[in-house]
């Protein structure tokens, strides 16, 4: 694949809702670009943006599918992202990389949970937009309705650049309203585009719209404002050097429809971003800081500037190893070339560059400012870092990812695969930050936390598929916890004579709560030697060894204070054993006084749900022992903020995705631990002399 300028880059990122047709839209960009020759469909599991076995099985997008065309002698860089919200992260990530994002909105559907993420995320970025307004030709679609709707939920004026011509079974193609003409489109995928006069019967609805058009575009420069308003016609070089400039800066959010599928509308929209959507060359400065401190450091998008790039995505297979994709945001790198990944504090060497298209790669020489590319087998590098040159360092930021928000606990399905999980795991982890591994040191249990369930299924889909190992996934158990409400003390001696030398160690411990979250604290305040010293350990050990099995139901027992004040001791038959058996049990003794409950890990929870859902999330929150936090309005849609406790949602997104239609979202994260109800306790105490029982 031949280099190309900076200036000739069009790098865009294809966002929103699942279901509302990205996948489908850039197909017909690949294809009509003629990078392929055949257009691929989604429900045929034969496109190029979407290959994982995965995302072929469930017809929707796991993952940032990559590819390069070219129209009109322009490069188009097409990141196609999950609309999926259990794999937002790697959509989120793409921010990083894109400099057009191209909201793709249902027509029938409208505004929905994940467009309004993705608008609040590319409008935090400073990222101009481009709305697609998609599936025209489907039962109930809406342009109007839908462009009414985007402007009263996000706030914002729009700039159509289109109007339809015709809708649902009748939608045959547009009207370009600053063109003057309309372009219609045969039903057949083909893409063959015929230009027109408008219709009659769309004469006035044209002139309304061209007007509200080119007042728009004339606003943003004062010179083109002036001569509109004393009465002069703007020429078509005017009218399209406004809209560059408004689209450069993010003032003007052109909207432009179609139907994806069936390849309509689809090359007035590749026109656009060809001859108005901003370059790698039009970006501001990109700030990072120097390595080591935080002092800011600016970065041209130019060729002639130091080398940057930030890592967006990372690839991992079993067989060809790690594939990290970044964007060179300033200077530029070529083949068999070493860069400084300031993150790991490290050198990395790669050989060949490669372009994507899909799962495929051409290697290229030189990638310059501004484009996508990808390296194999870094060592150290993962998806976040930086690379630069070692002379000008710098590290740039990424995009915050989701924390997980859902635990399972696996185990192999065979025998030994232990460190089989781990390994493939963790490469995994690589691959998706948002996918972690962890061994709960309290349940002994592998815990793979994830976005969602439906992510982490996939992360053990992909576990069997790329690293031949099966697990199960079942409910993580609830890491209670123990401890007391009151003062206690107890005695006690342990003696054991079994014909030789004996066991003997009596010490006396006064135990106290103390705050939560202060943990466990032991103090010696034995006097006069009825302990030896060597043995005051020992009982700290014992007493150690008891808070890990607790007393109450084998959960850990945490924040007491317990003080060693009294023993006795044998001159032969003494020892350090004796001594941990006699703190031990003199322990569990003083603990069963001092009024000992059961503690549970409250989470705080953040839910975004449709307005209509609202009420029926606030009774469920209330039935899972939840507090309300508050609420407030998000566009269309409600966020709840609860307390609750942990053992009551370790279920909850497939309820709640029952509850809303698949609407909602949400996150949580730990908060504190607080004392479980009298009769909840009980059942949790039954239940764990239960098991005991059964081992």
């Amino acid at each position: 694949m031949k280099v190309i300028e900076s200036g000739k880059l069009r790098n865009v990122g294809i966002f929103g809702h699942g279901g509302c047709g990205k996948t489908s839209l850039a197909e017909a960009m690949l294809f009509d670009a003629k990078t392929v020759t055949r257009l691929g469909k989604v429900e045929d599991g034969n496109t190029v943006m979407d290959f994982e076995p995965e995302e072929i099985s469930k017809t929707a997008s796991i993952s940032t599918g990559l590819a390069s065309a070219e129209w009109k002698k322009v490069r188009f860089n097409i990141l196609d992202t999950p609309g999926d919200a259990n794999f937002s992260a790697d959509s989120r990530n793409v921010i990083n990389a894109v400099d057009i994002a191209l909201l793709t909105i249902c027509a029938a559907s409208g505004v929905e949970v994940q467009t309004e993420r993705f608008w609040e995320l590319a409008t935090a970025h400073n990222l101009p937009k481009i709305v697609f307004i998609n599936k025209m030709d489907r039962e109930r679609a809406n342009y109007f309705g839908v462009l009414k709707e985007i402007s009263e939920t996000f706030k914002v004026t729009l700039t159509p650049l289109q109007i339809p011509y015709g809708q649902e079974d009748t939608f045959q193609g547009v009207i370009d309203v600053l063109k003057g003409k309309a372009y219609t489109f045969p039903r057949d995928g083909s893409g063959a585009m015929t230009e027109a006069d408008i219709p009659a019967d769309l004469q006035e609805q044209y002139e309304e719209y061209r007007t509200k058009a080119i007042e728009a575009i004339a606003e943003n420069n004062e010179e083109l404002m002036m001569a509109y308003l004393e009465g002069e016609e703007l020429s078509d070089v005017d009218i399209a050097e406004g809209l560059k400039a408004g689209m450069k800066d993010g003032s003007l959010v052109p909207v432009l429809c179609g139907a994806a599928n069936k390849n309509m509308g689809i090359q007035p929209l590749m026109n656009l971003i060809a001859d108005a959507g901003p370059s790698p060359l039009d970006r501001q400065p990109f700030v990072g800081t120097t390595p080591g401190s935080e002092d800011a450091v600016e970065r041209a998008s130019a060729e002639d500037a130091p080398f940057s790039a930030i890592v967006f995505k990372t690839i991992i297979d079993r067989h060809t190893g790690k594939l990290n994709i970044f964007r060179v945001l300033s200077g530029t790198i070529g083949a068999d070339s070493v860069a400084y990944n300031p993150n790991r504090e490290t050198k990395e060497r790669w050989g060949q560059v490669y372009k994507l298209l899909g799962k495929d790669k051409d290697s290229i020489d030189t990638a310059v400012t501004g484009d996508i590319v990808a390296v194999a087998k870094l060592k150290e590098t993962l998806t976040g870092d930086t690379l630069c040159d070692e002379k000008a360092k710098v590290i740039y930021d990424m995009v915050k990812i989701p924390q997980p928000s859902l635990s399972f606990a696996i185990q192999p399905k065979s025998k030994g695969d232990e460190d089989k999980i781990q390994s493939g795991l963790q490469r995994l982890c690589e691959e998706d930050p948002t996918v972690q591994i962890r061994r709960d040191e309290q349940t002994h249990e592998f815990i793979l936390e994830g976005v969602g369930q439906g992510h982490l299924e996939v992360t053990v889909e992909k576990l069997k598929r790329k690293f031949g190992v099966e697990v199960t996934m079942t409910t993580p158990k609830v890491p209670y916890k123990e401890t007391i409400k009151a003062p206690a003390k107890a005695r006690y001696r342990h003696k054991k004579q079994t014909g030789g030398r004996g066991q003997f160690g009596e010490c006396e411990l006064t135990i106290a709560p103390r705050e939560r979250g202060t943990g466990y604290e032991f103090v010696d305040k034995v006097v006069g030697g009825v302990i030896p010293r060597q043995y005051i350990p020992a009982v700290d050990k014992g007493c150690q060894e008891r808070l890990a099995r607790g007393v109450v139901a084998g959960y850990p027992l945490v924040d007491i204070e317990v003080a060693v004040v009294d023993g006795k001791f044998h001159p032969v038959d003494s020892s350090e054993m004796a001594f941990k058996m006699a703190g031990s049990m003199c322990l569990k003794a003083a603990v069963e006084q001092a009024k000992p409950v059961l503690l549970e890990p409250i989470v705080n929870m953040e839910i975004i749900v449709p307005e209509a859902s609202t009420g029926d999330i606030m009774g469920d929150m209330s039935s899972r022992r939840g507090r309300p936090g508050g609420m407030s309005s998000k566009g269309k849609n409600t966020i709840i903020k609860a307390q609750v406790p942990l053992s009551e949602v370790l279920k909850y997104e497939p309820d709640l995705r029952s509850m809303t239609s698949g609407q909602g979202t949400f996150s949580m994260e730990f908060s504190h631990y607080e004392e479980v109800p009298g009769d909840m306790a009980q059942k949790i105490i039954d239940a764990s002399k239960k098991e005991e029982e059964e081992e």
